[in-house]
């Protein structure tokens, strides 16, 4: 089959490798449709992990199951699934909480727990950025669809970044009523600000440089904050009459940039600190590591991010972080798309057959204008 292969810092090759097959019982074969090029697949693209040469990329993927384990009770060949990015088994400890993205089971990357497909230290399991799929515990994992080819674009958010939209806003105990501030407007970011909408916020604030990201927010009535134009906490607390958000979103992770390009890993982390009031909720999902080769200094490379923790603690913030569970939300989001109150598919920017994967990703990476969101179509 064919499929996309990490091969070193900028450089993606398709390639023709061998297609998956059952190996536990419990395993199903998904035929993939589509899958999307995620914004947290750029830190192994710029060669910013431990990523193994030729691993299979993609870790957001839906499609039609084509071939089921003697194990698997409920899904069938035949059923259109939206495949979690997370690989759960199901009955650990964490996974009977709901922590699915924290299985205990299915990463034996030490000190790692919490398992995806084609991402480094998240286990030893191929992407789905090929024309096939090896799903583990898919009785657990597959989250059924309707069938057909509605609302393809909408579905394909399910795997990852409408759920960690979510998520986000979760952790920051986004509800009604409440202004909310949203760093970062790429896809996930984009996502919490639709996601704090759907939970009642009153006024989202999203901070971004990029325009044609800045242009997607505003399509949902969220007021676009342009980081080049000025602090952006001194803009939103303009916008509110000095009182600043209630609670704020942090969608950006340890590559944010300031108006000139400059990496600062706590930048986003401490305007959020700034500019939510006392007493306020913070939800961090952009992507943190233990250790990142490319760090700007050796704290970074080791993990270690220098921010406001002083404030943070004066002002009785509250703060939740890390990979969302997406079977804790997919299920309601994916019936909210299909009663017509969710269409996440607004920030898809172009849908490309798999061939065209090396170059999408070098101009993903380079912010082209009009890149936002990009869903491969490997039966195209």
């Amino acid at each position: 089959m064919k499929a996309l292969l990490y091969r070193g810092a900028r450089r993606v090759e398709l390639a023709t490798v061998e297609q998956p097959a059952i190996t536990d019982p419990a395993d199903a074969i998904v035929q993939i449709s589509t899958t999307n090029i995620c914004g947290s697949d750029l830190h192994m693209y710029e060669g910013r992990t431990d990523v193994a040469d030729r691993t299979i990329l993609g870790h957001e993927n839906m499609g039609v199951v084509t071939e089921v384990g003697s194990g698997v009770m409920h899904r069938r060949v035949g059923d259109r699934v939206s495949v979690p990015f997370n690989i759960a088994c199901g009955t650990c400890r964490n996974c009977e909480a709901g922590w699915t993205s924290y299985c205990l089971r299915t990463n034996p990357t030490e000190g790692m727990d919490g398992a995806a497909y084609g991402y480094a230290s998240m286990g030893p399991y191929a992407g789905g950025q090929a024309e096939y799929l090896r799903v583990p515990y898919a009785d657990f994992n597959l989250l059924a669809l309707p069938p057909g080819t509605g609302h393809e674009a909408d579905f394909a958010m399910l795997s990852d970044v409408f759920p960690t939209g979510y998520h986000a806003t979760e952790l920051a105990q986004v509800g009604p009523g409440d202004r909310v501030a949203v760093f970062g407007a790429g896809p996930v970011g984009l996502m919490a600000a639709h996601s704090a909408y759907l939970r009642g916020a009153s006024r989202v604030y999203v901070v971004d440089k990029e325009p044609d990201r800045l242009r997607l927010a505003a399509e949902i009535d969220a007021v676009p904050i342009d980081l080049s134009q000025g602090d952006p906490v001194e803009q939103i607390m303009d916008a509110t009459g000095g009182a600043g958000a209630d609670k704020g979103v942090e969608a950006v992770g340890y590559q944010a940039h300031d108006a000139t390009g400059q990496e600062h890993p706590a930048l986003a982390l401490d305007n959020l600190v700034r500019v939510v009031r006392s007493a306020g909720a913070i939800g961090v999902v952009g992507v943190y590591l233990p250790q990142e080769p490319g760090g700007v200094d050796e704290a970074a490379r080791q993990g270690r991010i220098g921010w406001d923790y002083g404030t943070f603690f004066a002002k009785g913030l509250r703060m939740g972080s890390g990979q969302a569970p997406v079977k804790r939300y997919n299920r309601q989001l994916r019936d909210m798309i299909v009663a017509g109150r969710s269409r996440p598919g607004w920030i898809v920017s172009h849908e490309l057959p798999l061939a065209a994967g090396p170059d999408a990703y070098e101009r993903f990476d380079r912010r082209e204008d009009g890149w936002t969101k990009v869903l491969l179509h490997p039966a195209a």
